[in-house]
């Protein structure tokens, strides 16, 4: 019914709805386009964990937070401890203590010279100090601080690092990425759709779907932001499957539409289809990716849950312009849609002869080719049994990255990591003294992977105390203490978090919780270990559920949700072999670390499975009209394969060329995304499309379309078919 008035509408005011449209679009370009100076570059942290604790009880209790702006002095001529050197430092600690926002500054001269400040070599040593304010204000100071302390003359190299000046980077390096990959994405996909559609008018189609699904998600991000925190990172998903899903939904109304015409119908039948077979079957694809990505909602970090935001509003406005925007438009060219036309002729009412070739192969043998198919599905995804998760640091910038730079000669120059301490806090005074705090530090400091811990009580490693207390921790009477563990091993690293679990499970004289980088890891992957169930399990119900009610069969959805797990599990192995083990790192550019990326898999999970479906749904679509008409299963599947290959292939690979645009980004976690969901598109399109797919139908039979009596009155009362 719905569809139907919206048919008539769109016949009736063809104008008057694409005018309301595109006046949308201008509104929500202009108040969604400064929605980037509003999103914040954090939100990695569960803020019920322990490590988030830590960090609140520091600032908010001790008024301090850990050292986040690192200054490295390397001396050209010298050692660090010659008397001109000492003085050339002294100047440039005194000039970051008196920058705006800066406290706590100290250094290899100001802390008693300090082992764990100074290089192996004796000609590079460190200053530290904290520049305050919440996590996005001091990515507007970082600014201003970094040119004053990066330069280079005849005796001195100045640099600036610590985790301030490198999540800048980060999102400085992600904005001009996101600006390339659009400039190298857009044309491409132009040429792509010019060679699919046959035509420069129909070509342009998606991009103008684009444009609209990517300014009104922007105006609903713009919106998010006045109620709760969201992440930069969001804007690329929201550039990528804007144009991904515009690409998907045109094909599928614009070919419908053609499909029509070259049938002999007018121009108002060709719409009325277009809206009431192909809408339907986009709105469905809209609903499953938007279910998919919102199962994201249940974790607790602002970053994956801005992907839910930026998900479900780009699917829901996709699928707007595409059941709304485009079928008017359509209307207004009619048959125009051809002029302009590039290349041969092509018989737009006939399907792809290879593809139902390809069906009809499949089916005469489907049990060897669906061995097969699952035997290669196993092997790529052999690897993903060994992925490790960590956390993205400097190394995921390009090396030439002045941070990642500064990053570098530390980690080659010293034994220790000053700036990756774990915070041991007290979360209140009880049992508090100098005694107890002394003898906490000396058993923490005899932990495997511990260089020193620093305290009120002094400097000690080994259980030994080595020095006096540096001035960064102190004892403050009636509030209580804190300790900061120093490691001698990589923070985001296997031995990183089996150091946190070390010294969470030492038993401490005063009750505390345990912050810091690998503290973050461990509690980021429990978090997600905890939510990770409910995510899937809610993806897997509402899938079902939507599946259910369009084709009215329960073998139909259990295929779809156990051949797509299937086929992502190849793709994470794909990936865990490129990006974690370092296959190709040469060629694409990257730094491997041994680790993935803790939030790259759920979040690609989700994206992933929600454009397969997207697939899944619109071939299905055509096989149930077809079986609908005839009963004969295996010439339904043949039917379907035929007029969706040709369709689902072409918007597999312009999509592709998409995500392949963003995987250029020299950030590796963004890389890997792009890259994993190009693999995951193309796999699906060609490979599981293409075999599993008709394969099991065709070994199903009528049993694909069975349910018991109770859900099939049901979906007869309910259900939303062909």
């Amino acid at each position: 019914m719905l569809f139907k008035k919206l048919t008539k509408l769109i016949i009736k005011r063809p104008k008057t709805v694409v005018a309301t449209m595109l006046t949308f679009m201008l509104i929500a370009g202009a108040l969604g386009g400064g929605v980037v100076k509003k999103l914040t570059s954090g939100g990695f942290d569960d803020t019920n964990s322990d490590s988030y604790k830590a960090a609140q009880r520091i600032e908010k209790e001790f008024g301090r937070t850990s050292s986040n702006v690192l200054v490295s002095v390397t001396f050209k001529e010298g050692l660090v401890t010659d008397e001109k050197n000492v003085q050339t430092a002294t100047e440039i600690e005194n000039k970051l203590r008196s920058t705006e926002y800066m406290s706590g500054v100290f250094s290899y001269w100001t802390a008693g010279q300090a082992p764990a400040l100074k290089g192996n070599d004796n000609k590079q040593a460190l200053i530290l100090g904290t520049l305050a304010g919440t996590e996005d204000e001091v990515a507007e100071r970082i600014k201003k601080v970094t040119p004053e302390f990066s330069y280079e003359n005849s005796s001195v190299r100045v640099g600036t690092g610590g985790f301030a000046e490198i999540n800048h980077q980060f999102t400085a390096t992600i904005e001009k990425d996101l600006r390339i990959a659009e400039i190298i994405a857009l044309p491409l996909t132009l040429l792509i759709l010019m060679f699919v559609f046959r035509s420069v008018i129909a070509a342009s189609l998606p991009i103008i779907v684009g444009v609209f699904a990517i300014m009104g998600s922007l105006l609903v991000l713009d919106i998010l932001t006045r109620f709760t925190s969201v992440s930069i990172y969001a804007l690329n998903l929201t550039t990528m499957l804007g144009l991904g899903l515009a690409i998907d939904y045109s094909l599928f109304i614009v070919s419908r539409f053609r499909e029509h015409l070259s049938k002999g119908e007018s121009v108002d039948e060709s719409v009325g289809h277009a809206i009431q077979k192909a809408g339907k079957t986009v709105l469905f694809s809209a609903l499953t990716v938007a279910v998919s990505l919102a199962a994201l909602l249940v974790f607790p970090q602002t970053f994956l849950k801005s992907f839910a935001f930026a998900g479900v509003a780009v699917a829901l406005v996709s699928a707007l312009g595409s059941i709304v925007l485009l079928p008017a438009i359509l209307k207004l060219l009619g048959k125009n849609i051809n002029k302009w036309h590039v290349g041969p002729a092509v018989d737009y009412e006939r399907g792809s002869k290879f593809w139902h070739s390809v069906a009809v192969f499949v089916m005469k043998r489907p049990v060897p080719v669906a061995l097969a198919a699952i035997s290669l599905l196993l092997f790529l995804g052999w690897p993903f049994l060994s992925i490790n998760l960590g956390r993205g640091d400097e190394r995921s910038l390009p090396k030439d990255n002045p941070a990642r730079v500064v990053q570098d000669s530390i980690r080659n120059n010293f034994s220790s990591r000053e700036t990756s301490g774990l915070d041991v806090v007290s979360l209140d005074a009880t049992n508090m003294n100098p005694q107890t705090i002394e003898s906490y530090s000396k058993t923490l400091s005899n932990i495997k992977g511990v260089d020193h811990v620093e305290s009120a009580a002094g400097v000690f490693a080994q259980g030994t105390k080595v020095a006096s207390a540096i001035a960064a921790n102190q004892y403050i009477e009636g509030k209580g203490t804190w300790l900061t563990v120093i490691p001698n091993v990589e923070p985001f690293s296997t031995e990183g978090e089996q150091l946190t679990k070390a010294v969470r499970s030492r038993e401490a004289p005063f009750a505390v919780v345990v912050g810091g980088n690998s503290a973050s890891l461990v509690d980021l992957k429990q978090s997600i270990y905890d939510k990770l169930p409910t995510a899937l399990l809610l993806i897997s119900i509402t899938t079902f559920i939507l599946l259910f009610m369009m084709f009215g069969g329960i073998l139909v959805p259990i295929k779809a949700l156990l051949i797509n797990i299937l086929s992502l599990s190849a793709v994470f192995g794909i990936v865990v072999w490129i990006f974690q083990e370092g296959h190709f790192a040469g060629l694409l550019n990257f730094t491997p670390t041994g680790m993935i990326e803790a939030t790259m898999p759920i979040l690609m999970f989700c994206v992933a499975f929600g454009l397969s479906m997207d697939y899944e749904v619109f071939l299905l679509s055509r096989i149930k009209e077809f079986f609908d008409k005839t009963g004969d299963n295996t010439g339904s599947v043949a039917h379907g394969l035929e007029m969706t290959g040709g369709i689902v292939t072409a918007a597999a690979v312009s999509i592709s060329v998409v995500f392949f645009a963003f995987a250029s980004s020299s950030v590796t976690t963004i890389k890997l995304f792009g890259f994993g969901l190009a693999i995951a598109v193309l796999l699906d399109a060609f490979l599981i499309r293409g075999t599993l797919v008709p394969a099991f139908m065709r070994l199903a039979g009528k049993a694909n379309w069975w349910a018991p009596k109770f859900m099939k009155k049901f979906y007869e009362r309910y259900g939303i078919s062909e």
